[in-house]
């Protein structure tokens, strides 16, 4: 039986089971059915990646751009449970989430607006803070925070609600060894683990080998961060004054130094090459007329259709 088979067969009994989810469950069971997936037929999730990093190419920020309509696209045409729309840039102002994309569960309907992140394997923002709360209500507490009972207090609290329905997917590269990953931070895990908070001011930095703070220099903003049992880093939050960019305020997590915090998506780091006729057909779409592209997407839509049928 094939996975298509597979899902189609038991779908009363996964409609059941959605009715019964929330809407921060439904972006795991997402993340599940995505890997899931990409178990099944890495080649389709290769391609499309490779496609994506080959995008820096052309410029340094036009892959975060277009992996956007990138992978909402492979939802759109891969996935059998789900689909997914770009958001677009113009509803920017209007929206109460983060998001750039929705996934639609085709069981249920209900949309999950998720937030895509194309970053380099090193630090990683996961929510801008828009409203600076989670610094100043850490400031609150201190300069320390180990009680566990008020750890959980702070997690409670309406400065970091806004974590609960948080939903990124970080595609992670490695330019130099041309390898990418689809990282998705387990929130849920960060919070169960966090043994202590702690403030690190300018001009300071938490050595994990000594497991405490120490002179260093660089640092110019101060930052709360979270460590586990272990004395290992998890995330931070950073300065979140009015006079903070958005690089340095906001949570924040490190895809290197919290990699145990991370699902991967893609089953680990895969290879990719880059596309270069992709970016030749970038060079002749935008000088060709919109009968031409109507022509050509007839063309790519077919070769999509062959691509997904093939047999690995």
């Amino acid at each position: 039986m094939d996975f298509s088979s597979y899902l189609c067969n038991n779908f009363f009994f996964r409609y059941a089971y959605h009715k019964t989810m929330s809407t921060g469950t439904l972006y795991k069971d997402f993340q599940k059915r995505f890997k899931l997936f990409v178990s099944k037929r890495p080649d389709l999730v290769e391609n499309t990646l490779s496609n994506i990093f080959t995008m820096r190419l052309i410029g340094n920020k036009t892959h975060g751009d277009l992996a956007e309509i990138g992978i909402a696209e492979f939802i759109h045409q891969f996935m059998y449970d789900f689909d997914s729309r770009h958001v677009g840039k113009d509803l920017f102002r209007a929206k109460e989430h983060e998001e750039d994309i929705v996934i639609i569960n085709e069981l249920t309907k209900e949309e999950i607006p998720v937030s895509l992140k194309a970053y380099g394997d090193g630090p990683l923002q996961l929510s801008t803070d828009r409203d600076a709360k989670m610094f100043p209500k850490l400031s609150e507490y201190g300069n320390s925070i180990t009680d566990k009972d008020t750890i959980k207090e702070v997690f409670r609290s309406e400065a970091f609600q806004s974590l609960d329905s948080v939903n990124v997917m970080p595609l992670i590269y490695r330019e130099e060894k041309k390898e990418c990953n689809i990282m998705v931070f387990d929130f849920d895990k960060m919070k169960r683990r966090t043994n202590k908070i702690l403030l690190v001011k300018e001009g300071y930095k938490y050595d994990e080998e000594l497991k405490k703070i120490v002179p260093a220099k660089g640092r110019t903003h101060p930052i709360y961060m979270f460590i586990d049992r272990n004395g290992k880093y998890i995330c931070e939050v950073r300065y979140g004054g009015a006079a903070a960019n958005a690089l340095q305020r906001g949570f924040w997590t490190h895809t290197k130094n919290a990699f145990n915090y991370f699902d991967s998506l893609t089953n680990g780091w895969i290879s990719y090459e880059h596309n270069l006729t992709l970016v030749q057909l970038f060079r002749l779409a935008l000088n060709s007329t919109e009968n031409g592209h109507k022509n050509a997407n007839i063309i790519l839509q077919t070769d999509i259709d062959n691509f997904k049928q093939k047999t690995r």
